[in-house]
């Protein structure tokens, strides 16, 4: 018998909702929408509208989302969102028989197993050996991390608040970051200058630093943006000569994005790979071509780790849905 289920990425910035059937599958979604989270008031309007618009009755659903999820709620002041998240309330407001809260890291975890060689970009071959450990890091508006266990038939997926640890300086460059941010923030972690609010951090270190010069034209549009992460990026990538204090904001996001998927590789041994989702990444491909190699010496820089890292293959995820995908086929597993 078909069974409906409605599957949905729920970030800071976007939710991704869409819904699926039993006989399609992941790869076929029956309906399918993309909104702006902050547009709306509550999860539940946001749902609601969705559900109207693709006019299908849906008993079940999962919703993967940017934070802990503990006990079926998650904390907006943690997550990011703008409001907080109650799985026996979403499931009472919307007349779900059932409903599950998932990490989004640990969904997009989920979808690592089942993606297409197209789907991926490489940075490091290496050679995945069957059944370890998988690391999934994924930078967007925050740094979420998650990872893969193997049981003997399947692996399992694990969420994780690793991108909320203790940021730890790599040279004099980011110890005197670290300074620039503490002056702010009583607790600097890599989220904090690993993600979509981490850039922002990095680029007005460098600005007072006098690192690099700020071009009038380009603090007239920071001035004007409500979030200037996308006017850096844009900046960055769209401008002949590239803007040099955006690419050298990106280059250290880089380098620090690097050390910490080492770090990760390292703390579960995952040396059946490091996959790298979040929505920057794809954004900034043509920086991070540039800046392989920078990336992979924060990598492997370990000291005595560095020649397992060496051999571990490091991809980056460029299915924009794949946090969704994975919700879906945790949903049909």
């Amino acid at each position: 018998m078909e069974t409906l289920l409605l599957a949905g990425d729920v970030g800071a910035t976007k939710t991704d909702l869409a819904i699926f059937s039993s006989e399609a599958g992941p790869r076929a979604p029956l309906a399918q929408s993309t909104v702006a989270t902050a547009a709306y008031a509550s999860f539940e309007s946001l749902v609601g509208e969705f559900l109207a618009q693709a006019q299908r009755r849906v008993d079940r659903a999962v919703f993967a989302v940017a934070g802990p999820v503990i006990d079926g709620r998650v904390t907006a002041t943690i997550s990011h969102l703008p409001w907080k998240l109650d799985r026996d309330h979403i499931r009472q407001a919307l007349g779900f028989t059932s409903i599950e809260l998932m990490n989004d890291l640990e969904a997009t975890a989920q979808a690592v197993p089942h993606l297409q060689p197209d789907e991926l970009y490489t940075l490091n071959i290496g050679r995945s050996i069957a059944g370890s450990a998988i690391a999934v890091i994924a930078p967007g508006t925050g740094l979420g991390e998650a990872f893969l266990v193997w049981d003997g038939a399947r692996y399992h997926t694990c969420a994780s608040e690793g991108g909320n640890v203790d940021f730890a300086p790599l040279n004099s460059f980011q110890a005197e970051l670290l300074r620039y941010v503490r002056r702010s923030h009583d607790h600097v972690s890599y989220e904090l200058v690993c993600s979509g609010m981490g850039i922002p951090n990095i680029y007005a270190f460098l600005k007072e630093g006098g690192y690099a010069d700020e071009p009038a034209w380009l603090s007239r549009q920071l001035a004007a943006a409500d979030d200037p992460t996308p006017v850096i990026v844009d900046a960055a990538l769209n401008r002949e000569p590239g803007c040099e204090i955006c690419l050298a904001a990106l280059g250290h996001f880089i380098s620090i994005l690097g050390a910490e998927a080492g770090n990760l590789a390292i703390k579960v041994i995952a040396t059946g790979g490091v996959y790298l989702g979040g929505g920057i990444l794809p954004r900034i491909l043509p920086i991070l071509e540039r800046e392989k190699e920078r990336f992979l010496n924060a990598f492997w820089n370990k000291g005595i780790m560095t020649e397992m890292l060496l051999r571990i293959p490091v991809h980056i995820i460029v299915e924009p849905q794949a946090a969704l995908l994975g919700v879906a086929w945790r949903a049909f597993s």
